[in-house]
């Protein structure tokens, strides 16, 4: 009985965080997204951090330390590819030189050249 109540109150809670999760995800401005998903690659990596301490820690079950490897290299793939958004989103923020306009170094040796 105390399982299946145990049980329950874990199932309620993770629906409860994913509703309340997706909720609040929804309502971010676009401005916002960059440094959100900054901030969760930082959170992710600690938890990364603490599958790589759990797998050091694990005993001999084999099953166990596969699914921390499987665990880890997702963890990974994730942490990895939101950096690698993160930093393409913040190039698109950045001005580009008109290719038109000389740089000012240029124009300056144009004119001290005889």
């Amino acid at each position: 009985m105390i399982l299946a109540s145990t049980l329950t109150t874990n199932l309620s809670i993770l629906v409860l965080a994913g509703f309340i999760g997706f909720v609040v995800i929804s309502k971010v401005p676009n401005t916002l997204h960059t440094p959100l998903m900054s901030g969760t690659n930082a959170i992710h990596g600690i938890v990364l951090l603490g599958g790589l301490l759990i797998i050091g820690l694990a005993g001999n079950g084999t099953f166990n330390k596969v699914i921390l490897v499987i665990a880890i290299t997702f963890g990974t793939i994730n942490i990895v590819g939101g950096f690698l958004v993160t930093d393409r989103m913040l190039e698109m923020f950045k001005s580009k030189p008109d290719r038109g306009k000389k740089e000012p170094e240029a124009i300056e040796e144009e004119t001290k050249a005889p």
